[in-house]
């Protein structure tokens, strides 16, 4: 993740590693290799090498206690982001998108911000027009330098790439956003990614314009404030944010603001849903959006755990899962970690070593070329090398990350990410709670990395969070120590490209979806933690 300007925000509840994320216009992103690193420091998390020491086990989110924290700096959610997929990995409800329009300085940004503390409801992304500006040639910098260029032009922003972007957040991919300088007039370097939002508050002055935005827009509401006031709010925004003198902003206004105003902006009045007198102000106004919003996402729920538990009965299994050989010393080690009297010095040692067999099997899979090499006796080796593409290994917290020391050991140099999903003890559902993904990954062969899979509902979340970052669905390798047939069947048939790889297959599942015979809780096995006795063993190890 990326720390953003006021341009372009995301609200809570992207990512961290228990449960939320700052509510204090951040930019959340879901990739990135700086990601949430001060927030994960606060965060308690399970080392990847446990010390021998037993510890209490946390849950994602208590019956008893509220959805988010709240101190006198920020808000903290701890509620996660429900399936926003079906059965079958495709996306089933689009983001619902509210437009914001309004004259520069109505307080479109305030009232955002308002909606959003009231929605009070995690993944709601705030994206500013301003991202959108178009990059300036070197007449038009020196017309902005001089305050005659008309930033409120349509032909000032670049709407091909905003209803790219707009259209790509609203289907619930990751995205990325330009960040714009309004000092040198130019994008910087550096774009903000984005991802996974419920709701996104989109606002600008041109909102409006474009009808290719206004049918992606599933609330259109006008901010309506006096031209005086915008005037005053422009002039100290102008000269504390943008290092702007008072003669060039009245000049700027004169000229091209409330022109602007009156020609392209007052019009689109008509589009809208809800005008919103007095901005920020108006609390009637803000409420009825806010029950309008709260109304619809309740429409768009969807249930997705029960129904992985009951489809795909009888099935054969499919020919992308492969099974390791189950040799003598395979079942040797299998008997040992599933048997409930090993200690856990036992289960963590044979546990590491079945890891490192498993992660050796999957690399046999992935492409290789023939080339040709020189030994030093002179003679030459005709022998295989990996085809070029790069290899990302992405574990679902906490058991996942168990199996990163083994694939760091094998595959030199490679690049991790991190996943955490929990099971909402309310609704059973899975909930996507923190992502930490590297940079560029949509070329990557990436090896998905969970110690067990019971009914997939876990492991199809991950893989449709990597579908969203643009990871193809070819390269897509899920590593798992156990499966049950069920998970087998959910992931093959939501994602039949994905290649599926474990070192063994139990056949059932009971009523609390845990695998039968199985290996009880992999992650309070492997790390010693007490699981409470009300506790539903059923999202770290033995989970989906």
């Amino acid at each position: 993740m990326e720390t953003a300007s006021s341009d372009c925000n995301v609200k809570p509840d992207e990512q961290q590693a228990d449960g939320g994320m700052e509510a204090d216009r951040t930019m959340s992103s879901g990739s990135g290799d700086d990601s949430l690193d001060g927030l994960l420091n606060c965060v308690p998390r399970c080392p990847l090498t446990p010390s021998l020491s037993p510890r209490k086990r946390t849950t994602s989110q208590s019956k008893t206690e509220p959805p988010l924290l709240r101190t006198n700096k920020r808000t903290i959610y701890t509620a996660g982001r429900p399936p926003w997929y079906n059965v079958t990995g495709t996306t089933f409800k689009e983001a619902f998108v509210i437009g914001l329009c309004g004259g520069s300085a109505s307080g479109k940004t305030t009232v955002a911000n308002k909606i959003i503390e009231a929605l009070d409801v995690p993944w709601v992304v705030l994206l500013s027009m301003d991202s959108f500006y178009k990059v300036l040639n070197k007449e038009e910098q020196e017309l902005a330098a001089k305050n005659e260029y008309n930033f409120d032009h349509p032909d000032a922003f670049d709407f091909e790439l905003l209803v790219t972007v707009l259209r790509k957040l609203k289907k619930g991919k990751s995205i990325k956003v330009p960040v714009y300088d309004f000092t040198s007039h130019c994008r910087r370097k550096e774009w903000k990614t984005v991802y996974g939002a419920n709701v996104v508050i989109f606002e600008g002055i041109l909102a409006f314009a474009n009808k290719e935005l206004l049918k992606l827009l599933d609330m259109k509401v006008f901010v309506d404030t006096d031209s005086d006031i915008r005037l005053i709010r422009r002039l100290k925004r102008d000269i504390s944010q943008r290092g702007r003198d008072i003669s060039g902003i009245i000049k700027q206004y004169n000229n091209f603001v409330k022109p602007a105003f009156e020609q392209y902006i007052e019009p689109t009045v008509q589009s809208a849903d809800i005008v919103v007198p007095r901005g920020g102000e108006n609390f009637v106004a803000l409420d009825l959006i806010v029950q309008h919003v709260h109304s619809q996402l309740e429409k768009r729920e969807i249930t997705v755990r029960s129904a992985l538990a009951s489809a795909h009965q009888g099935q054969p299994l499919p020919k992308t899962l492969s099974v390791m050989e189950s040799t003598p010393q395979v079942r040797g080690m299998h008997t040992i970690i599933r048997n409930k009297e090993t200690n856990r010095d036992e289960f963590i040692f044979y546990s590491k070593r079945l890891m490192r067999l498993l992660i050796e099997h999957a690399l046999s899979f992935l492409p290789l070329k023939p080339v040709s090499v020189e030994t030093p006796q002179g003679g030459i080796y005709n022998g295989k090398r990996l085809s070029g593409q790069r290899i990302t290994g992405v574990s679902i917290l906490r058991a996942g990350e168990t199996m990163e020391q083994a694939l760091m050991a094998v595959c030199k140099d490679i690049r991790l990410g991190k996943i955490l999903i929990q099971t909402n003890h309310d609704t059973g559902e899975p909930e996507l709670h923190y992502l930490r993904l590297p940079k560029d990954l949509s070329e990557d062969y990436v090896i998905l990395m969970d110690s067990t899979v019971s009914t997939g509902a876990a492991a199809l979340m991950a893989v449709r969070v990597l579908l969203d970052h643009d990871v193809a669905e070819d390269k897509i390798f899920l590593l798992s120590l156990l499966m049950a047939e069920m998970g087998v069947h959910s992931v093959a048939y939501a994602f039949p490209k994905v290649r599926i790889i474990t070192t063994a297959v139990d056949k059932e599942v009971n009523d609390q979806f845990h695998i039968i015979p199985g290996i009880g809780n992999f992650g309070d096995r492997y790390f010693g933690t007490d699981a409470p006795s009300d506790w539903c063993e059923s999202d770290e190890g033995m989970d989906f």
